[in-house]
């Protein structure tokens, strides 16, 4: 019988297989006594997830020291049949300066934001607890008209 530390290392690398297959999700903490979230670039280095994100939001000032969650999913790009999944890892996140290599795993950064400038930071977050959930045996359901009821 698996040990509680064999299966939460079998979840770590499942999470850690899931979040490599898409480029980006969100971070959550909270900014001023309210939480937030913020979407980010993210890339996978030894079992730790390193963020890029825009600078000029100061979102990363509220992330760095504090503890975050980080979340991925497959939610809205793959047919239910197929599956979907969504993964979060929690921790504490620092602010980081990559290594080229990793800056070549984040490849080219967008050329703006809002308008302005892309100004990269860049954040790890050391995973504490990680979750993964798998939904297979989905089938896909025909897109929902948007009604506006008063």
């Amino acid at each position: 019988m698996p040990s509680e530390f064999q299966e939460d290392r079998a979840q770590e690398q499942r999470a850690i297989e899931l979040i490599g297959s898409v480029d980006h999700g969100r971070v959550a903490t909270s900014m001023r006594a309210l939480p937030f979230l913020a979407s980010a670039r993210h890339i996978v280095v030894d079992g730790r997830v390193v963020l890029r994100m825009h600078k000029g939001y100061g979102y990363h000032q509220a992330c760095a020291g504090s503890v975050v969650a980080y979340g991925a999913d497959n939610l809205n790009n793959g047919d239910p049949a197929d599956g979907q999944w969504s993964v979060q890892f929690v921790g504490t996140c620092v602010a980081v300066e990559p290594t080229p290599g990793e800056l070549g795993l984040f490849g080219p950064a967008p050329r703006f934001a809002d308008g302005e400038p892309f100004d990269p930071v860049y954040l790890r977050i050391e995973p504490q607890f990680v979750t993964v959930h798998e939904l297979t045996g989905g089938a896909r359901h025909p897109k929902r008209a948007f009604r506006h009821v008063l």
